[in-house]
This record gives structure tokens, sequence and C-alpha cells, in this order.
């Protein structure tokens, strides 16, 4: 018997003793982080941002298997937030729909949780009605047809069943159990229901495909909605996409438990703690941005030409800088760039390569 066959369902229960010490840290560390970061200014947290979701939405589909342009998820998440990275190259429309999810779930996270925003959010992420070259139903709940839904792993004649979802004919009372719950005020903390959400859909399964970006995509929301922020500074998926073996562990034995869901919270309260440590990881160029705009801001001002041109070396130039690229750049004279150059080198900005002569090229410091 599965967790949805169990009595009590879907009241869940957990050990309150085991998980709050991870909660506890998971709150603290979160804070930290969210005042951090609400210290760099507005465009320098909007790029932090992009870059978090950006690998929220590349990871998410790398647990399924799915690989998407790193890229291209970068532009669409730029264009759409109106930063100045997008390319003129528009993504596909896979990449445009798991963005489309990822950016209502966080950008409007205090909107309610809707049947029609999750079948919309379904459809977004299968734009042509197939999941790979199978027809799939789009934007409505799995048919009956589908039944038994099971995720199974292993060779044709020695499947192992990992996990059996509720019928299909459950599916309709389910969700809208689900999607009530979703907006009621519980008292529980945002961050466990977060992982209540991610559990509880994924149980469901209420989807023939993509139930996992798409309970992720529900965590997004309710975590969100617990930092008051639609900004996002850490990753949950990249934390789950590393961890993906324990990720899928914890939730098959949680699944084959009872609605006590204790091992699962723990889980998930941990790998929280974990995104938000290693949230430098993802945010550091725009650190590294901030650090040299704070050098800058603290000694004399420099010129329009000299900021036009640290800004395109800090947003991913390609090479070295050299006079002629930066004559090109700011649209002045070769002796202008070298007096430029040789102004932001004695400051400490720029650092001149080894190698001299007609060759000469500088880096930032």
């Amino acid at each position: 018997m599965y967790v949805h066959e169990k009595k009590g369902w879907p009241d869940f229960t957990w050990d309150a003793g085991a998980v709050s010490p991870g909660l506890v840290r998971a709150r603290h560390k979160q804070g930290l982080l969210l005042g951090r970061m609400q210290q760099l200014g507005f465009a320098l947290r909007a790029d932090a941002s992009v870059e978090v979701l950006t690998s929220d939405v590349v990871r998410s589909s790398a647990i399924e298997g799915e690989r998407l342009d790193q890229a291209d998820v970068r532009s669409s998440i730029a264009r759409r937030l109106g930063r100045p990275h997008a390319n003129a190259r528009r993504a596909n429309r896979d990449v445009e729909g798991i963005v489309e999810v990822l950016l209502d779930a966080t950008r409007n996270a205090m909107e309610p949780v809707t049947e029609q925003r999750l079948c919309g959010w379904h459809a977004a992420i299968f734009p042509v009605g197939y999941s790979g070259t199978r027809p799939i139903a789009v934007g409505a709940w799995r048919p009956v047809e589908t039944d038994p839904m099971q995720v199974v792993s292993g060779p044709i004649g020695r499947e192992r069943i990992h996990f059996e979802a509720p019928s299909a004919r459950r599916v309709p009372e389910e969700m809208a159990r689900f999607i009530e719950w979703c907006d009621a005020d519980d008292g529980v903390d945002p961050v466990l229901r977060a992982a209540i959400a991610h559990f509880w859909f994924v149980t469901i399964h209420p989807f023939e495909d993509g139930n996992g970006r798409l309970a992720r995509g529900l965590a997004d929301l309710f975590l969100t909605r617990g930092d008051g922020c639609p900004d996002r500074f850490y990753s949950m998926s990249t934390r789950i996409e590393a961890e993906r073996k324990d990720y899928y562990t914890t939730l098959e034995r949680t699944q084959r438990g009872d609605v006590d869901i204790t091992p699962w919270m723990t889980w998930f309260v941990g790998c929280l703690e974990r995104a938000v440590d290693h949230s430098d990881s993802l945010t550091s160029g725009v650190l590294r941005k901030a650090t040299i705009w704070r050098r800058i801001h603290e000694g004399p001002p420099v010129h329009e030409r000299q900021q036009q041109v640290i800004n395109r070396l800090l947003d991913g130039f390609e090479g070295f800088l050299t006079t002629s690229k930066y004559a090109k750049i700011a649209k002045c004279s070769t002796d202008t760039a070298l007096r430029d150059i040789g102004d932001l080198v004695d400051r400490g900005l720029l650092v001149r390569n080894a190698a001299g002569g007609r060759s000469t090229s500088y880096r930032l410091a």
C-alpha cells in the first residue's frame, strides 16, 4: 500500500522535534541571504535573480533527463525581466514554456493556485502536445486510459515499480482538495508548506507527464511566498539535481509509508539549507560586479566611457581588452582609450597582461 491508500490521507503529520532544528537554521540563512542581496541595488539584484532562475530551469529539466541550452534559458528569462542579457535569437517553445511556468510561480506567487493555472503550466511545458514522441493529454488531468500510472525503472520484463499513483478517476477529487489547501491559511511555516505541496502534488501525479517539474514549480511558489520577495537568490532545483539519488530515494520511502511524512520534511528542509549555502556559486559573477563597483565608488569618479567599458567587461566580454576594442566600445580615439585604460590600471581596476608591444591587453583585476 502507498501513502495515498492509507488511513488519514492526506492529513499529513510530522515530528516537529525532528524537523524544527533544520527549519530554524534554514530560515536564519534565508534571512541573512535576503538581507545581503538587498544591499546590492535593483540592477544587481535583478541580474542575480536571472542567474538563479536560469540554473533553476536548467536543473529542474535535467532531473527529468531533459537538457536545455543554458544560454537560451538565460536569454528568455532576461528578456522577460527586462534585463540587458537577452540575445536576438528567441529560444524554442520548450524553453519558453518552462521559463513561463517558473516566472509565473515566482513573480505571481501570491496569486491563487487554481485548476486553470496548473493546467496552463502543463500546457506551457508541452507546447506541441507530445512528451518526446508520445502524444499526451495536455492541460488536462490524466485520462483513465493511463492507469495504472506507475513510476518504474529497469529493463522490460524486470521492471521495478517505485510508485503507483492514485487512479485517474480519483484525480479530480484529489486535486480539488489539494487546490483548496494551497491558499488556505493553516498557520504552517511557508517552507514546510512548500515541502508538503511538492510531496502531495507529485504523489497525486495528476498529469500524464511533467509532474516533477510542476511539483518543483509549486515548491518555488510557496518558498517565494515565504521570502516575501519575487527575486530568487537560491535554487532548490539546482540542489535537488545535485542530490538526485537521495531525492528519489526519500520520495519513494515516504510514499511507501503512512501519513507521517517526517523523512521527506526533514530531507526537504535540509536541502533548502544546502541550497542557500551554495547560493554564492550561482551569483558569483553578480557579487564580483558589486565588489568592483564598490571599489570604483570609493575612489574618484570614473568617466562615462570607463563605466561603459567596465560594464561590458563584467557582462560576458570575450577575450581581453585592447586599446582598439576600448576605442570601439566607447566610440573614442585610440589616444583617449589609452589614457582611460592607463587611469583604470593606476586605480587597480584593470591589470595589464604579460604580453607587451602590439599584443598588449588588459583584464579586470
